[in-house]
């Protein structure tokens, strides 16, 4: 890979998971030019030992101009206000984006995992959504393809001390099997048609894969991936403006 064969600018994303951290290199136009590599995420998940490991894997991956961050829980500018499947407490306040930025030495964007992989499948046409099946829940929403402030609607209760996270994440499909799970998804696509009134909705993250076919017409599943090239979005001129209304949570770290 040359500079010359991809003008413009490289990204260098991130997808940070409950069980596993990715990068991708990106072209300019969003193709996946090297990776996505991935490790474990550490158990328990300190932050600077997650540090340690997205720097690995940005080392490996080598030079980029910006950096993407997708973040599992609410993020506001530079830094992580909850994040339910890696433990909010050791999280919270921590300016992941000014840390990497000091480390990798690159202009640093920060956004909600669910919202990258939502911009990495979205067509931009209509109400989108996206949510992502994985250790926990995401979502995301699009109009038009603008990003709609963040709802952290995987600590929304489905039912009485139930949230969604508690409902779909990987620790219920251990627990009542593949079956019983894919029932559940199916509420759950029926309840988000209702309250969203989507005109798609997109389901990625790893169990994505285990989610029984035909779905209706208005509901696909999309790769893994789009956690990872939705990153290139994220820099776009259009989500400059579509951050307006929603500035305390985004900031470029430069």
């Amino acid at each position: 890979m040359t500079r010359d064969e991809h003008q413009g600018p490289l990204t260098l994303a991130f997808d940070v998971g409950g069980s596993h951290l990715k990068a991708g290199m990106l072209s300019p136009k969003g193709k996946m030019l090297d990776g996505p590599n991935q490790v474990a995420t550490p158990h328990p998940a300190v932050p600077q030992e997650v540090v340690e490991a997205l720097t690995g894997l940005a080392e490996g991956l080598g030079p980029h101009d910006r950096i993407t961050i997708g973040f599992p829980g609410v993020v506001r500018a530079d830094y992580v206000v909850t994040a339910p499947n890696l433990g909010t407490e050791l999280w919270q306040g921590f300016k992941l984006a000014a840390v990497l930025h000091e480390r990798l030495k690159k202009p640093v964007r920060m956004i909600n995992d669910a919202s990258v992989q939502g911009l990495g499948a979205i067509s931009g046409d209509g109400l989108e959504c996206a949510i992502t099946m994985g250790t926990g829940f995401g979502f995301a929403l699009f109009d038009n393809g603008r990003l709609a402030p963040h709802l952290e609607m995987s600590q929304h209760p489905i039912k009485t001390n139930t949230t969604y996270d508690q409902y779909l994440g990987e620790k219920a499909l251990e627990a009542i099997g593949p079956k019983e799970w894919n029932k559940r998804v199916r509420e759950i696509i029926g309840i988000l048609a209702t309250v969203t009134n989507y005109d798609m909705l997109y389901i990625g993250g790893g169990n994505a894969r285990l989610i029984e076919k035909p779905l209706p017409d208005t509901v696909r599943t999309v790769s893994n991936e789009d956690g990872i090239t939705g990153g290139v979005k994220v820099w776009d001129k259009a989500m400059d403006a579509s951050f307006t209304g929603v500035s305390s949570a985004f900031v470029t770290v430069a």
